[in-house]
């Protein structure tokens, strides 16, 4: 389902590349009437993301402050949280108006036993206030997905992180094969699938256009492609590169936008260094979801009151 041919790769990554070498405004408008036919401009779903075992995973990923081999980083190591404590930050995190509430573990593959049970019994909570449930746990056997099926999992997240030449200059602990065999476990359960990426990691622009290939391989395609720009963190090996600017973002989102029309595309991570206006430019370009809070796992975020001008800058004036 997800082992599309190198051919079928080939021909929509050629394609990315095209569209994020064109003019940005002609680019834009092309993405937002893309957008206008299959999606609703005003609905812009606010997901809210919660860390619920947080530093000492094993994984290696070069830009994560979460992995134990970045000791410089200093992350305080948090034990894994209480299923009824999140549950009630998912009910806070709905009041505040988000629809969707995302927990992520800093493991590096699932195991069963009682943390996992956990995280079913958050999932459970999660649903019954009426919220969408998307975790993001590592890698999966069939078996976990299929029982975060039946605990009424909305969606699973596993990004691809970058293109599938460049994905060894950033992690070296898995491969891209692993990261494709979690989803089509995920998949094989009809639990959605949120999987993007990561730009300004030093990745070409053919690698950014080869995960936008990859996804855009999918059959069918991701429901979710969050789109994130790195937040250089000291201690990490990226820490020292400089923050991805906003038209990179806004060609990202617009590319995702036309190759995979139906996609929810999600503005994630990075956009606390944009502005208003930057953000407004994004969702022209096809952005139709945020992360909508102070914190992102362990990264800043635009907090609620930055979210608010701008959910009432794209209001009604009456």
């Amino acid at each position: 389902m997800l082992d599309q041919t190198e051919t079928v790769v080939a021909k929509l990554s050629d394609r990315a590349e095209t569209l994020l070498r064109s003019t940005l405004l002609t680019l834009l408008h092309q993405a937002a009437e893309v957008h206008r036919a299959h999606h609703d401009v005003e609905d812009i779903q606010k997901a809210s993301l919660l860390s619920i075992k947080t530093g000492g995973c094993p994984e290696d990923c070069a830009y994560c402050p979460q992995s134990a081999h970045h000791k410089e980083v200093g992350l305080q190591k948090e034990h894994f949280m209480d299923p009824d404590t999140v549950v009630q930050l998912a009910a806070r995190a709905k009041e505040a108006g988000a629809e969707r509430f995302c927990m992520g573990a800093a493991w590096r593959k699932v195991r069963d036993g009682k943390e996992f049970d956990a995280v079913l019994e958050m999932i459970r909570g999660v649903r019954a206030l009426d919220m969408e449930a998307c975790v993001t746990l590592g890698m999966l056997d069939r078996h976990q997905a299929q029982a975060l099926a039946d605990a009424g999992l909305s969606a699973y997240n596993h990004n691809l992180d970058t293109g599938p030449e460049f994905y060894s200059e950033i992690i070296g602990t898995r491969t891209y094969r692993d990261r494709l065999e979690t989803l089509n476990h995920v998949r094989a359960t009809g639990v959605d699938i949120c999987c993007g990426g990561i730009i300004g990691m030093g990745e070409s622009l053919r690698d950014r256009a080869e995960l936008l290939g990859v996804l855009a391989s999918f059959d069918p395609v991701p429901e979710s492609v969050p789109i994130n720009a790195l937040i250089p963190v000291p201690g990490t090996p990226l820490g020292h590169l400089p923050r991805t600017r906003p038209p990179e973002m806004m060609r990202m989102v617009a590319t995702a936008r036309i190759l995979m029309p139906n996609a929810r595309i999600r503005l994630s991570a990075g956009r606390d260094g944009f502005s208003v206006s930057d953000q407004l430019l994004c969702f022209i370009a096809g952005a139709n979801s945020i992360f909508y809070g102070d914190i992102l796992l362990t990264a800043p975020n635009s907090g609620l009151s930055l979210d608010d001008i701008l959910f009432e800058t794209l209001g009604e004036i009456v």
